[in-house]
């Protein structure tokens, strides 16, 4: 049956989104913790940690070239439901004793399918005048449900996996029920043939187009880079806690990742009023300060510091991200459209994930602790984005003569 907003869809229909999108996400960011306190229990090698989140983000590569024509060959809402349908069945197996790395790859694809319908359907749902505000209520309501989720998934792994598990899967069902409260909406491409081989051409022909860009080459590097270091430091953190703090729960890494999102937020907000596109450059001061505070990071022993320090790394990663998430937009409205843009930048900040992920489960088989890991990984952090940025000033000053 179809569900009909019974006023102006921003009030409506947007805060049926807007519940949905904060139950899944806190859902996302509680079952990584569960997950790990699962595989741990299990006394998995460590190698595993970081190998969950590989799953994960296997799913959003794999699917890079079909997740956006599925989104626009269906309802919106309705693709919301089942992605997120395809978490808690991922979630209901993980439960069952499913291998997790399987159960938390299924995961990972409700996500992959679920991340271009949720930001698709704002533009189907509130007028142009509105767009700005609508995506603002969404990053908001995201922040909010990250550091919830990873507090109670910390906390809950802490005094029962089953119980947290639960709590999960019962997030997922509540989001699909908010998801019924979206008003079903003509598909953007209704009646679309799957063809696989198709659409991976049409995939790659939208990045070629897309690299030849100075400009998004450069927010390209720059956010692959800033999402691969997050996802590891995200691990890192898993691994560094009890080494240098001593603490070995599961609730204080969760709670120190938060600590990251709450920076992330603060930063965001002062690029709004320090950095636009035409002052784009001054996000790269930032993003070379994260290699240092990571490599300053790893060496304290105590928790505030801790604390303060990966609230300063959120800080400058939200400084150095958000400006560069603008001019990828901006500049694939302007070739081949913001949609197919954020689906290759989802793309590359994915591989990006795979890679340094992957470096970081090898220093682990290496038998690396955890400080000299981070250290290292600080180190990659800055090494990598010096060429980037001398080759951005590089341009400019060609451009000015």
């Amino acid at each position: 049956m179809t569900v009909k907003p019974v006023s102006s869809p921003f009030f409506r229909a947007l805060p049926a989104v807007l519940v949905a999108q904060f139950l899944s996400a806190l859902a996302d960011n509680a079952l990584l913790f569960v997950a790990i306190a699962l595989v741990q229990s299990q006394q998995r090698p460590a190698e595993w940690v970081p190998l969950l989140q590989e799953f994960f983000v296997l799913a959003f590569v794999l699917l890079a070239p079909f997740a956006g024509p599925f989104a626009d060959a269906l309802p919106k809402g309705r693709v919301m439901i089942l992605s997120n349908g395809l978490k808690l069945l991922g979630a209901g197996a993980m439960l069952s004793g499913v291998h997790p790395l399987l159960a938390y790859g299924m995961v990972g694809a409700g996500a992959a399918a679920y991340s271009p319908a949720k930001y698709g359907i704002l533009s189907e749902l509130v007028a142009a005048e509105k767009l700005v505000k609508a995506n603002s209520l969404m990053e908001g309501s995201t922040i909010v449900a990250i550091l919830l989720g990873v507090s109670s998934g910390g906390w809950l792994a802490d005094r029962s996996i089953d119980l947290g598990l639960w709590t999960v899967a019962g997030c997922y069902f509540a989001a699909m029920l908010a998801n019924l409260m979206i008003p079903t909406l003509p598909a953007v491409h209704p009646g679309v043939r799957f063809r696989p081989w198709a659409m991976i051409i049409d995939f790659f022909r939208t990045t070629w187009t897309l690299v030849k860009d100075r400009d998004v080459r450069f927010s390209l590097a720059c956010t692959s880079l800033f999402w691969g270091s997050g996802a590891t430091l995200r691990l890192l953190l898993v691994a560094w806690v009890p080494l240098a703090l001593g603490i070995l729960d599961t609730t204080t890494p969760a709670n120190l990742n938060g600590a990251v999102a709450v920076g992330i937020a603060l930063g965001a907000g002062l690029a709004s009023v320090w950095i636009n596109l035409e002052t784009v450059n001054r996000s790269l001061i930032p993003g070379l300060l994260l290699g240092p505070v990571i490599m300053v990071l790893v060496q304290v022993h105590g928790l505030t510091e801790a604390a303060l320090l990966l609230v300063a790394v959120g800080l400058c990663g939200g400084l150095f991200v958000v400006p560069l998430n603008a001019l990828l937009q901006e500049r694939g409205h302007d070739s081949v459209g913001a949609g197919h843009a954020v689906a290759v930048q989802n793309l590359f900040e994915n591989l990006a994930m795979l890679g340094m992920i992957g470096l970081y489960t090898l220093s682990i088989k290496l038998g690396m602790n955890a400080i000299n890991t981070g250290f290292a990984f600080g180190g990659v952090i800055l090494l990598g984005l010096i060429p980037i940025a001398l080759a951005r000033l590089g341009q400019k000053k060609i451009i000015q003569q």
